[in-house]
């Protein structure tokens, strides 16, 4: 089965053609995904045909499970499709099913190749039963947004913001440089919390400038990531409703700097690179 791997601001995925494959996705991608006994990946990302988009996209994390969207998945994704001819390098936008909903994506191409995207990541969700978060007293709260929830984990005091970019976000303000926080024991904590019901993607911001943040992504079902799409557009919405930063603010995390703008009331859009890293072979 023939492979390629390929990265969003160091968020690295396994890409399959799988049009006319079918196989054990969920396993295959935990065997795939492993860094020392497989190819090393943040998860498997399938390319499928479909009845109501350009292509859809299956994705499922290192663990196996399947995830509903990923931005930074979406724009290599994208860039798999153009790049080898399964939809046409002419085109000025492409249309990609996925489980959080049909997905634009304005493809940015050098020489005749994909090096970047733009995506409509669609409308954030803010009711709390909808991200989900199962929180004590729903009726206080509303159909939200719910900002700075009371939080503690292991003796530090991080208020939540909850939010769905078509998966669940919890983001954090903290003071203290991300860098230094203790992401690795407390984010497996905050994702298996018993407020969330289907997990949560977690992350912590430090407020740079009112156009900049550095962030670090606990992403479920993987772990720290370098980069999540779905994550910035998260981050981006919680500190524009939070008024930290204005409409349009770059993210910077590990593995690189993407931009989100939103209006605060329409579609959230994200930009960032797309690049492949090398094909094989699965044996």
């Amino acid at each position: 089965m023939k492979f390629t791997k390929m990265h969003g601001a160091g968020n690295d995925y396994v890409y399959v053609d799988a049009r006319s494959e079918d196989r054990d996705w969920p396993e295959l991608a935990r065997r795939m995904s492993d860094r020392h006994f497989g190819v090393g990946s943040d998860g498997l990302i399938l390319i499928k045909d479909s009845d109501v988009a350009d292509l859809r996209m299956s994705m499922f994390n290192a663990d196996g499970s399947e995830a509903e969207m990923c931005g930074n998945g979406i724009r290599c994704f994208v860039k798999y499709a153009v790049d080898r001819g399964i939809v046409s390098g002419g085109t000025s936008s492409v249309n990609v099913e996925t489980l959080a909903g049909i997905r634009n994506i304005v493809p940015v191409t050098e020489h005749g190749l994909v090096t970047a995207a733009r995506v409509s990541m669609g409308l954030p969700i803010f009711n709390p039963s909808d991200v989900p978060v199962a929180l004590e007293s729903t009726g206080e709260y509303g159909a939200g947004p719910v900002l700075e929830y009371p939080f503690e984990m292991d003796g530090h005091d991080l208020p939540l913001s909850f939010v769905s970019m078509g998966n669940p976000h919890a983001v954090t303000f903290i003071d203290t440089l991300v860098a230094d926080f203790p992401l690795l024991t407390a984010g497996p904590k905050v994702e298996h919390h018993s407020i969330f019901p289907r997990r949560v993607n977690f992350e912590i911001v430090n407020v740079d400038s009112s156009d900049h943040l550095t962030a670090r992504v606990w992403e479920r079902g993987s772990g720290e990531t370098l980069a999540c799409g779905t994550g910035a557009c998260g981050i981006a919405v919680a500190s524009i409703l939070g008024g930290h930063t204005g409409n349009t603010v770059d993210i910077t995390l590990p593995g690189g700097t993407l931009k989100v703008d939103w209006d605060g009331q329409g579609e959230v859009y994200l930009e960032g690179p797309a690049e492949e890293v090398f094909s094989g072979e699965w044996t």
